[in-house]
Parts: structure tokens; C-alpha cells; sequence
């Protein structure tokens, strides 16, 4: 089975950056990829908040993209990212450090930062030289007053950059740009206990009492880690990928309400279902899913705390000594695919010779939850729900 994970995360005509938090110990990638889970957390609940459908959000290229911003940010605008990402727990000094460790430990994730600057748009040096060194950026000149070459430019990259899977991240750019900030993050991954698509069949999903749809149903029998959580009333199981990474899928119990869950998850608990796991031999049914999902981050992130670098107020002065430079649009669009592609253990045989008895069954027929780990790190990468897997 394959897995591809996709984030694009863009800031239009505005500039970008800020550093600094305090705490008395010395803090590691492991405390940052803690810190980056709840503020995922955090911003699924307000996206969560205003709809019942499908949700993907890439937390990891968010919270980059605006510790890029970390570094061109003072005072108040500053602290309010800080804050706003969970990070205040941390020496701010030592966040961009933090980041740049945390990214090239996750060797398995495909990972870009570029900034697209307007030709005559005044970048402080300090600020450029800090996002090459601290996130491997690009620094690109483009004219963004020829509005539809700029677009193309901008597209083009995250095309390549996401494996054509975000084909159209800027849909029209404003002649009065100056500087726009892209973030990609790219994953795939083979399963290590692979479904074979021979065994797909069609079942039931049931989205709520009165709705149920026809889904490709994957199946797999094999030994895989689970373990519950009687607390929420959910059901946890984890599909390794070769590699260094793992989806975790939360299915709520058939009389709990996934909306009461979503108030109760934080980092603590995901990781403590991770450590809580045993492995147990079982059937696993779980469907097929495809999703592409877009969000203006600009209207979501002042709900976190995060809304002076949005106001003309914004001090960006460690970006550009230009007056009035301010964010003025965040968008983020995340894409995932679970299916059987690309299985190339498919067709391996095992054969093992036990007394035989009826496994225990994890069947996800209706709403539930997921969660894409690096296992190393910790660092959650990628998260969401499906409530209705044949929408995209």
C-alpha cells in the first residue's frame, strides 16, 4: 500500500520571521516535535469548528513556514508567533536550530522553503543568509508585476517539489506583491504489512445513523499494534511504513461522538497511545480515502493568538526595512492518498504454521481520525479526519 502526503503552504505580499522563546533546560528536536503536535492539535480544533467534513492539515509545514517568518519578526509580532505555535516553553534563541535539526532528521520527508521575491523589493541580507542556512531556502527573483509569469513560476515549483500532486498552489497573484513564502513537504511510503488488492471488495461506511456509503474496503491480515483508550472511548492502531514513519488510526467507539474526542486529544495522550501499544494478530479493514483540502490560514491563525503580522502594525523589520510590509494571505492545501499503489511486497508469501483461531477484527466503518509520525523524531507530520472517505 502507498501512502503520498503532500504540503504547500504560501504567505502573499507580505514578509516573514521571528526567533526567541525562554526555558530554564536545554530543549532538543523531541521537545519541539512535542510543542509542533499540540499546536496541530490546536488548529485542527478551529478548523474542526466550522464544518463536519473531511480534514488534512500538514502541521510540520506550517509551523516551519512561519518559524521562517520567526526570523524576520520583532516584538510583539514576534512573541505572538511564538506563542501562537506552542513554542514559548523553548529558548527562543534556539528554535531555529531546533527546526533545521528536526528537518534533516526526517530524511524521509521531502522538504522545501523558498521565498519568491519582486526584483526590487529591498530582503535585509541577514534575513536571506538565515533561511538558507536554518531551513535550506531558495531566494528567487520574479517580476511579479507580469502577474500570470510570476503565477507559472510559483506553481511550477510546487509541482515539482510536491511530485505534481499541487498543480495549481497560486491561482492569480496581485500586481502590488513583493515577496511570496512557500513551504512544500512531500512523503511516500510503502506499507510494511501490505493490502493486497485482490482483497478489496466494496463495504459499508456508516457516516452518521442516517448516512451510509459504498467504499473500496482494503483488507489485511497480519500482526499489527493497537491499543485503546477506555477514557474517550477509542480504538488506536498503527500501519508502519518501511522506513522511519507510521500512521496511527483513532476510530471512536460506535456509541462515542467524534466531536466530543476532538476536544480530548493533545500531544500527551497520542503519544502515550504509542508507547501503550502491543502487537496482537488481527484482521484490518480499512478503506480507501483520497483527499485535497485548502485552507486561508490568514483567517484561521489570529483565533491561535497570531493576527499582528496579518495588521498593518506587523514588525517585520528583521525581513525588510521597508515600511508597511505585513502578511496579508496564508494559504495551506494538504493532499493525501491511502490505497494499495505501488505495494511492491504484494505478492510476498509468508507462511507460518500455528493452531488456528478467528483473529480479532479492527474494521473503520465509520467517522475516524488519523495521525502520520515519524517514528524517531515523534514529530507528526500529517493529520486530519475522514467523516465521509468518497469525498475529496
Amino acid at each position: 500500500m502507498d501512502l503520498r502526503v503532500l504540503f504547500a503552504f504560501i504567505c502573499l505580499s507580505g514578509f516573514i520571521y521571528a526567533s526567541k522563546t525562554k526555558e530554564n533546560r536545554s530543549p532538543d528536536v523531541t521537545d519541539l516535535a512535542f510543542r509542533n503536535t499540540d499546536f496541530a492539535i490546536n488548529l485542527y480544533r478551529e478548523i474542526s469548528r466550522y464544518h463536519d467534513n473531511n480534514i488534512v492539515i500538514s502541521p510540520l509545514s506550517i509551523s516551519t513556514s512561519f518559524a521562517t517568518l520567526l526570523l524576520g519578526a520583532r516584538d510583539v509580532t514576534r512573541s505572538q508567533i511564538v506563542r501562537g505555535l506552542n513554542l514559548a516553553p523553548l529558548d527562543e534563541d534556539v528554535i531555529p536550530d531546533l527546526f533545521r535539526d528536526l528537518l534533516r532528521n526526517i530524511s524521509i520527508l521531502q522538504q522545501s522553503t523558498a521565498l519568491f521575491v519582486h526584483q526590487q523589493f529591498q530582503l535585509e541580507a541577514l534575513f536571506s543568509d538565515h533561511v538558507k542556512k536554518y531551513f535550506g531556502g531558495d531566494v528567487i527573483a520574479v517580476d511579479f508585476g507580469k502577474t500570470d509569469r510570476s503565477r507559472d513560476i510559483i506553481n511550477d515549483y510546487v509541482s515539482t517539489k510536491t511530485g505534481n500532486k499541487v498543480r495549481e498552489m497560486v491561482k492569480s497573484v496581485a500586481p502590488l506583491t513583493q515577496m511570496m513564502l512557500i513551504n512544500t513537504n512531500y512523503y511516500k511510503g510503502d506499507w510494511q504489512h501490505p493490502f493486497n488488492p485482490n482483497k478489496t471488495e466494496l463495504g459499508r461506511f456508516y457516516i452518521d445513523k442516517y448516512n451510509v456509503v459504498e467504499v473500496p474496503m482494503m483488507f489485511a491480515e497480519d500482526e499489527f499494534f493497537q491499543t485503546q483508550d477506555t477514557e474517550v472511548g477509542v480504538r488506536i492502531l498503527r500501519l508502519p511504513y518501511r522506513g522511519d514513519a507510521a500512521l496511527l488510526i483513532a476510530l471512536p467507539d460506535a456509541s462515542a461522538d467524534y466531536t466530543v474526542i476532538d476536544d480530548e486529544i493533545n500531544a500527551e495522550r497520542v503519544l502515550r497511545w504509542i508507547k501503550n501499544m502491543k502487537r496482537e494478530k488481527m484482521e484490518v479493514h480499512l478503506p480507501k480515502f483520497q483527499m485535497e483540502q485548502r485552507y486561508a490560514m490568514h483567517e484561521l491563525l489570529p483565533h491561535l493568538g497570531i493576527n499582528s503580522v496579518f495588521l498593518d502594525s506587523a514588525n517585520l523589520t528583521g525581513l525588510s526595512k521597508d515600511v508597511g510590509v505585513k502578511v496579508t494571505q496564508v494559504m495551506h492545501t494538504a493532499v493525501i492518498a491511502v490505497d494499495e499503489t505501488g505495494t511492491t511486497a504484494a505478492s510476498a508469501t509468508s507462511v507460518r504454521i500455528t493452531a488456528y483461531t478467528l483473529p480479532p477484527i479492527f474494521r473503520v466503518n465509520r467517522p475516524f481520525f488519523f495521525f502520520l509520525f515519524h517514528e524517531s523524531t515523534r514529530s507528526l507530520l500529517f493529520m486530519g479526519r475522514v467523516i465521509d472517505p468518497t469525498k475529496n
